[in-house]
């Protein structure tokens, strides 16, 4: 071809093919019509989508990917990984957590137990408004984490709750491998501690020592009860922190110790000694105020003596 044949061509000059009346005309040449968008964006979503949970489930067991409570597992909890968790409902609402009612077993219903799953709230919504004492002692290794929980920033927040679900997993684990009266602790995933359900198999849940009226001598078997966890704590350097008739289950006439993400270690806390005397008092104060007799001065002298402090 000469040379001149190309001297009026430009990309603009190319001929197109005619379209047909039908044929979708798109928005801009070489890019996707509107329709194909959202054609594949629907395929997208599809794929992503998570597959329906069998049995009527909510969600899949998280046992495989949680921290686990210690061994022997009892023979009552349902370790497939095949499970799914079903919710149930809300068992207690409080300021830093709520507590709800959760149903695991296999989707064929074959196997299943009832946990309860404690949840931390969020860093908007929690007030972890008595934090500053018992955090003492609890200091991370690095001094960023420091400082964003001394000025409470949502990150400091996170931490703090973070802090809280690991230090009552690892106190339940541990009392509850003593032997002491507290739920098995069953797994930590992040802030939800999934713990031993404390009540009737119709998921009524045991009622608290605040809430009950006993006879005498019910009363006085409550009272050893209370002063052997005490003693068993103690024992371990230990003091609940915020003990009082409110966070103590009874059933089948047993006392069993919760809500412990406050849990004090005595010797490594400046103010150990001021929470377990304090914890004695309160709880002392319930029994005397339902007609026994109680030394709440000497028991908590005894218990200072048992942690090792002078």
């Amino acid at each position: 071809m000469r040379q001149h044949d190309f001297e009026n061509f430009t990309p603009s000059s190319r001929r197109r093919r005619p379209r047909f009346d039908d044929e979708i005309n798109p928005a801009r040449s070489g890019r996707l019509t509107e329709q194909e968008r959202q054609r594949l964006a629907r395929v997208r979503e599809d794929s992503y989508a998570e597959p329906a949970v069998p049995g009527g489930g909510d969600r899949y067991s998280t046992w495989d990917s949680a921290e686990h409570g210690p061994r022997p597992h009892p023979v009552w909890l349902v370790t497939d990984l095949a499970a799914v968790d079903t919710e149930l409902g809300v068992l207690k609402t409080g300021k830093e957590a709520e507590v709800h009612l959760l149903r695991r077993g296999l989707p064929d219903r074959s196997r299943e137990c009832l946990l309860a799953a404690k949840r931390y709230r969020s860093s908007e919504h929690r007030q972890f408004h008595r934090d500053s004492g018992y955090l003492e002692g609890r200091r991370m290794r690095r001094s960023r984490e420091n400082r964003a929980m001394a000025q409470r920033t949502s990150f400091g927040r996170n931490l703090i709750a973070e802090q809280w679900a690991v230090a009552e997993f690892a106190a339940l684990s541990r009392l509850w491998t003593i032997g002491a009266p507290v739920p098995y602790p069953v797994q930590r995933d992040g802030t939800e501690l999934l713990l031993e359900f404390v009540g009737e198999p119709d998921g009524t849940a045991a009622p608290r020592l605040a809430q009950l009226r006993p006879e005498p001598e019910e009363l006085r078997d409550l009272w050893f009860q209370t002063i052997g966890a005490l003693d068993v704590l103690a024992s371990e350097g230990l003091a609940h922190g915020d003990l009082s008739a409110y966070n103590i289950l009874v059933h089948d006439g047993r006392i069993v110790l919760i809500d412990l993400p406050q849990v004090v270690d005595v010797v490594a806390n400046p103010r150990g000694a001021e929470y377990l005397t304090r914890d004695v008092h309160n709880i002392s104060a319930w029994f005397a105020a339902r007609g026994l007799q109680v030394e709440a001065d000497n028991l908590a002298f005894d218990l200072r003596q048992r942690a090792g402090l002078r």
